[in-house]
């Protein structure tokens, strides 16, 4: 009994320092990748937004402009131009595997540059992921506007789990993609077809964010829930590409939207970004929603 007794101690020993070793792993990858967004938002004041961006971007990077388009090309074709884009992570979080994560904050514009007075505010969300060399670069970038803030936040992560990060197959996460796919086209049925709110505050994590146009964040389940309660009509998407983490525990997704009033027309349409995370108990959660819509016509 005594040794039966010591090697489950053993064992039980062993599966904590694997827990640790994994929260060490990931809060080093978790500081890197915030290192690398501060060093990009820093490339940006010393060399210009251009220059940091095309630092900064992977080969297959997409950004908004509005609808989804190859970063690269997208800032190679534009010129430089005076002022001063500043940002600050205030969010993050990263998968299992530390070779996905995001980060999201306020963001300010002085159209002179650094001595120039910000004239626009708004929030970004930027999803990175770790290179071969084991740099990080951003894979997608995209961003509201709202009205000047009256305070400043400071930086906080989502909670750490100890999991051990699987090494999935290429096969694991095509079934991942595609799995996130189904569940962005079921939960846009249940949008239509059970009113925005009640889909919504079944689909979407406690610690979610959404970040719509012109208005500040609203963070948190109770805060999202006043925003949707706001929302008439029949909101739906389309997603067109998705992603996940190679521990299949963190993904996303972008595509279009549209939401159109009782009479069937349509109110507004244009492209959204959804981040999900795997919860302890297997199921998905909306963590982070991003509305862009197009101008109305």
């Amino acid at each position: 009994m005594k040794k039966a007794s010591a090697l489950m101690l053993l064992a039980a020993l062993a599966v904590s320092a694997l827990g640790l070793q994994q929260k060490s792993a990931r809060s080093s990858d978790l500081d890197s990748m915030i290192t690398t967004e501060r060093a990009f938002a820093r490339r940006a004041a010393e060399r210009g937004t251009r220059d940091a961006f095309l630092a900064f971007m992977a080969d297959d990077s997409i950004v908004f402009v509005p609808g989804p388009a190859n970063g690269k090309k997208t800032w190679e074709a534009r010129p430089s131009r005076p002022g001063l884009l500043s940002w600050e992570p205030i969010y993050a979080d990263i998968s299992a595997a530390g070779d996905m994560g995001y980060d999201t904050g306020p963001w300010e514009f002085r159209p002179k540059g650094a001595q120039d007075k910000p004239a626009a505010f708004g929030n970004f969300m930027t999803i990175w992921k770790k290179q071969p060399d084991g740099a990080f670069l951003f894979a997608l970038d995209i961003g509201i506007s709202n009205p000047q803030p009256a305070s400043v936040q400071t930086l906080s992560f989502a909670a750490v789990e100890s999991k051990a990060a699987k090494n999935n197959s290429e096969a694991d996460l095509e079934t991942g993609r595609n799995n996130i796919l189904k569940l962005e086209r079921e939960f846009s049925k249940a949008s239509v077809e059970e009113g925005a709110l009640k889909a919504y505050l079944s689909y979407m994590a406690d610690d979610v964010r959404l970040l719509h146009e012109g208005k500040f964040p609203f963070v948190g389940k109770q805060s999202a829930r006043s925003a949707l309660e706001a929302t008439t009509g029949k909101l739906s998407w389309q997603p067109e590409k998705s992603d996940v983490a190679r521990s299949i525990d963190l993904g996303y997704s972008y595509g279009t939207y549209d939401l159109k009033s009782a009479d069937g027309k349509q109110d507004e349409n244009g492209y959204y970004v959804h981040i999900w995370k795997r919860q302890p108990d297997g199921k998905w959660k909306l963590l982070v929603e991003v509305l862009n819509p197009l101008p109305k016509r």
